[in-house]
């Protein structure tokens, strides 16, 4: 149910509120583009920006929009337990399919502190969990014995693993068990993450190349590894230049030069430079999603 590519979807913003009509329509729009699933209100979607309102409304018109066509796969982490449980329960009312966690950034805790924080989330809601493993900005690195431990819970079905240790995918399938979902978090890395037993992403550049990147995990999945590797050669630009200045504004600029929404961000996030957008240009053309002069 949860494989292939998922974006984690941005949140438009007009004259500082949440556009949901833009939103609605990019929902739309993904699914029309062959998406496989959703995620909301993740860190992409500035998540940390927005009120408890704002973001409720936005996993809610997500599950509202997508009417069981795809699952919704609802940003629900927080630093703070209690908060987290609030958001799970909040998903698991309007119908979400489950809820991507991550791991409590800025508090570092322990690995006993993690065990104890999923499995607390796993006694107060039946929502599935996926585990978001960034550790670049969580601080905190589940380890690869603890994930194991939690694996063994029968709620926590994988991981969106952001390491950028690719050696990672290995460990945990062995450690976890085949059957323990593993989703890449970094575009680039993809193609070698799903050969050593991924199932999909959770991806950043799927807001911007929807289709491209649904036939890279579809070919993947089918065992074609050439014509995936041939899609991604098409997207590795884009993979770079969506990061290449604070996440998400170039991706909202690219959005934007797509006719899709505004390219408006929050504080303190800003517009991408324009060197940066230079480079999402660039990568536009060369991906094939605009016209132009590579």
């Amino acid at each position: 149910m949860f494989q292939g590519s998922i974006p984690a979807l941005v949140t438009p913003f007009r004259d500082g509120a949440v556009d949901f009509d833009a939103f609605a329509a990019f929902v739309e729009w993904q699914i029309a583009q062959g998406s496989h699933g959703l995620v909301p209100v993740g860190t992409t979607g500035e998540s940390p920006t927005l009120n408890y309102d704002e973001h409720y409304a936005v996993i809610t018109r997500t599950v509202e929009v997508a009417n069981r066509r795809v699952p919704v796969i609802a940003g629900c982490g927080s630093n703070d337990t209690a908060t987290a449980i609030a958001h799970m329960r909040h998903a698991t009312r309007v119908g979400a399919d489950a809820a991507l966690v991550v791991v409590p950034y800025y508090n570092k805790p322990s690995q006993a502190g993690l065990i104890a924080h999923f499995t607390a989330l796993t006694e107060a809601s039946p929502l599935p969990i996926i585990i978001y493993n960034i550790p670049g900005r969580s601080v905190a690195d589940m380890a690869v014995e603890t994930m194991a431990a939690l694996a063994r819970l029968p709620t926590i079905i994988g991981v969106k693993d952001a390491t950028g240790n690719i050696a990672r995918v290995a460990q945990q399938r062995l450690a976890c068990g085949a059957d323990f979902l593993q989703l890449s978090g970094n575009d680039d890395m993809a193609l070698g993450f799903n050969a050593q037993g991924g199932v999909g992403a959770i991806s950043v550049t799927a807001n911007v190349a929807p289709q491209l990147c649904a036939q890279f995990q579809q070919s993947m999945l089918a065992g074609d590894f050439r014509t995936a590797l041939a899609i991604n050669d098409r997207l590795q630009p884009l993979h770079a230049a969506l990061f290449s200045d604070a996440s998400p504004g170039p991706t909202k600029y690219a959005l934007a030069r797509l006719g899709l929404m505004t390219g408006e961000v929050r504080l303190p996030i800003t517009p991408p430079s324009p060197t940066a957008c230079a480079a999402v240009d660039a990568a536009l053309v060369h991906a094939g999603l605009v016209e132009g002069s590579a």
